[in-house]
């Protein structure tokens, strides 16, 4: 799909096919209750979830959707359980026809959440330590 300015993830998905919207929304219902904290925003014309942090984005191309999970060493992480997906450094496509389990998606949410946890306790720590 081409770039389209949208401000807000609703925009984004009614923008796209009825096939499409269908796949995306699940997903998104998926990522917003495995992280009910998360905060829905729309970043490099994408839909994205925010918590302590970036979380995920999504998004559909011509020929696939993807879901970003912020991080080139979550795909390394769990290359076993992705090996029936095309992945890259921090994205995994999927298609319409064989899209992404919930029990995957509620496992990548999860481990992006600890990760930006993590990553929020060690920089108040670096912070307390200057001053």
């Amino acid at each position: 799909m081409d770039t389209i300015k949208v401000n807000n993830i609703d925009e984004y998905l009614s923008l796209q096919s009825e096939k499409v919207r269908l796949v995306l929304e699940e997903l998104r219902q998926i990522i917003r209750d495995t992280a009910p904290e998360a905060e829905e925003v729309i970043s490099y014309e994408i839909p994205a979830f925010k918590y302590k942090g970036m979380l995920v984005y999504f998004a559909a191309y011509k020929k696939h959707c993807s879901l970003f999970g912020g991080t080139g060493g979550l795909t390394e992480q769990m290359k076993e359980e992705l090996k029936d997906y095309k992945t890259s450094k921090g994205t995994i496509q999927f298609t319409l026809e064989k899209p992404l389990p919930k029990e995957l998606v509620e496992k990548i949410v999860k481990i992006r959440m600890k990760q930006n946890e993590e990553m929020q306790i060690a920089k108040n720590q670096k912070k307390l330590t200057k001053k």
